[in-house]
């Protein structure tokens, strides 16, 4: 179900490192108010904030972060290129609408309501800070 993919843009300096996780079975409402938290934030400064949240999204936020950073070494291995782990950034955290479960639940009188269960994308970029 998960997928997670690495990608290096550009020089040693501008490269960007992504990892993506596809049809989480969580509303993207409210992965979205985990995401929102985290974007902009040091890399380690965003997985402790996502370690002691109580919100049930930040654990899949962390995976795909950590795998963001684990693509990010392994692509600094694979070109020779040296990579500061402590220096990457969140620089693009986005939570998209994955497809819906459609159920249905029995009502009243013989009827059957329907039943949406959401499921999210998440895509994670990092990136290593400038030295200004």
């Amino acid at each position: 179900m998960a997928t997670q993919t690495g990608r290096a843009k550009g020089g040693a300096a501008g490269a960007e490192y992504k990892a993506t996780q596809r049809t989480t079975r969580q509303s993207p409402f409210k992965m979205r108010l985990v995401i929102d938290e985290i974007r902009g934030k040091d890399v380690n400064e965003a997985l402790a904030y996502l370690q002691f949240s109580k919100k049930h999204a930040a654990k899949q936020i962390a995976k795909v972060l950590r795998s963001a950073v684990a693509n990010a070494e392994y692509q600094a291995r694979e070109t020779s290129v040296s990579v500061d782990v402590d220096a990457l950034y969140v620089k693009h955290a986005v939570i998209n609408e994955g497809p819906k479960l459609k159920r249905f639940m029995p009502a009243a009188m013989g009827r059957a309501t329907p039943i949406q269960k959401r499921t999210s994308h998440v895509e994670i970029v990092v990136a290593e800070r400038g030295e200004s």
